[in-house]
C-alpha cells in the first residue's frame, strides 16, 4: 500500500501585512494519504501546487529517543484534488507526473502498446 506524508501550507486570511514581520501568516498542516491517495500525492504534489482536501483529524503520541513523550496531530487524507487549473497556476510542470525510471518504457508511436522483445515467448503465461 502506498503512503505519502506531506506538509500543507494553508494561509492564513487577513494577516498578511503585519506591523514588525515576523508573525507567521501560514498553518502547516501534517497530512497522510494511503493508497491510491498515496500515489496521486507521490506523482502529482510538489511544492507551490494548490489542492484541495478533505480528511478527519487523527492524534497519536510516541516517546522519542530522550524519553519525552511526542504528541501528533495529522490529517488523514481522504480526497483530494487540484484547486486550481495548470493555466492558472502558471506552471505546467505542477501538474506533470513524475516520471520514474522503471516507468519509462519505449512504446510504438501512436498504438499505445510496448515493445515485447524478441525470445520472451517462451515466459509468457499465456499463448
Amino acid at each position: 500500500m502506498a503512503i505519502a506524508r506531506y506538509t500543507l501550507a494553508v494561509d492564513r486570511r487577513g494577516r498578511r501585512n503585519n506591523n514588525n514581520g515576523d508573525e507567521q501568516t501560514a498553518d502547516f498542516i501534517n497530512c497522510v494519504a494511503f493508497g491510491r491517495n498515496g500515489e496521486f500525492a507521490e506523482k502529482y504534489l510538489k511544492k507551490g501546487t494548490k489542492i484541495a482536501l478533505t480528511g478527519r483529524i487523527q492524534t497519536g503520541s510516541y516517546t522519542n529517543k530522550d524519553g519525552q513523550k511526542v504528541y501528533t496531530t495529522d490529517v488523514v487524507v481522504e480526497e483530494q484534488e487540484f484547486a486550481e487549473s495548470k493555466n492558472a497556476s502558471g506552471n505546467d510542470a505542477a501538474f506533470a507526473p513524475v516520471e520514474r525510471q522503471d516507468e519509462q518504457q519505449k512504446a510504438e508511436p501512436g498504438d499505445g502498446f510496448m515493445n515485447i522483445p524478441d525470445g520472451i515467448e517462451e515466459e509468457l503465461p499465456f499463448g
